[in-house]
């Protein structure tokens, strides 16, 4: 199928996109990777009146790092992830992460901040943001304004961002070198959308966890942090014996969606089995 007719705005500046967004909210939608907007659109089941491709916005294309964050602009593509951006734990990490978005193609064009604002359960980008816990700064013609990443999702496809503010950018907060970092995922095939996944941080001091970043997606409306779950694994020897505890806690306490790909139960056999590798790579 094709797109239903819409009309194209190509504005060549922030400030002209804020105020293109200000005047048609509703009826508009950000083109910037376009990854999950355009097949969408194929299939009629989003009919936005404009396009506002913001491709021409150099001034959101970038990395930027320093001592406290990692910030990541509205047009940074995935493949710029597929090389560590930043030393240490956190480069790691997201170019661990990135090998599992969607195939090569795709993570040339689609973006960071597009994954996000798209709020897809079984998104990569959007489990670690919520894990690491992220800082969104969205902007509109009114101006700008931080969010926590406790805050940005409300649901499958649903964020907190307002019809005339685009997210423009990401903060990841930096990682001494003292933390590890582990990723898992299963899929049906390489690129398929997760059916269960995990992200898991941690800082260990003398074989002893001091701090704990764990989080799992694909298993419910969105990617949910287990803060409970981390406040257990403070204070433990970085040991087999805690990441089997710490499994069977996670598989336990989600309620996991259930569709055409898994069960409930399948879902949450995936939430352990993916909590424990995640750790084990992380405390290894």
């Amino acid at each position: 199928m094709k797109a239903a007719a819409f009309d194209y705005l190509r504005p060549s500046g922030l400030g002209e996109a804020l105020a293109l967004l200000a005047t048609h909210k509703d009826d508009c939608k950000i083109l910037a990777g376009g990854q999950s907007l355009v097949p969408a659109m194929n299939f009629r089941l989003a009919r936005p009146a404009i396009l506002i491709d913001i491709n021409d916005l150099d001034e959101l294309d970038y990395l930027r790092a320093d001592a406290d964050q990692l910030k990541i602009g509205a047009l940074t593509r995935h493949a710029a992830f597929h090389r560590p951006v930043v030393e240490g734990p956190l480069g790691t990490l997201l170019a661990k992460v990135v090998r599992h978005i969607a195939h090569y193609p795709i993570r040339q064009r689609g973006t960071f901040a597009g994954s996000l604002s798209h709020a897809d359960p079984a998104s990569e980008w959007c489990l670690v943001a919520t894990t690491l816990r992220a800082e969104m700064v969205a902007k509109s013609a009114r101006g700008e304004r931080v969010i926590a990443v406790a805050d940005f999702f409300h649901g499958t496809f649903t964020t907190a961002l307002e019809p005339d503010e685009i997210l423009a950018e990401i903060r990841l907060p930096a990682m001494t070198p003292d933390w590890r970092v582990g990723f898992y995922e299963f899929s049906r095939r390489a690129g398929d959308f997760a059916l269960g996944m995990a992200v898991a941080a941690a800082r260990v001091d003398g074989g002893t966890i001091r701090e704990a970043r764990l989080g799992v997606g694909g298993v419910a409306d969105r990617a949910i942090r287990l803060g409970l779950l981390e406040d257990q694994l403070v204070g433990k020897p970085a040991s087999l014996a805690i990441i089997d505890a710490i499994a069977r806690e996670a598989r336990g306490m989600i309620e996991p969606n259930g569709d055409i790909h898994a069960s409930p139960e399948y879902r949450r056999d995936l939430i352990a089995a993916s909590v424990k590798r995640a750790l084990t790579e992380a405390l290894a």
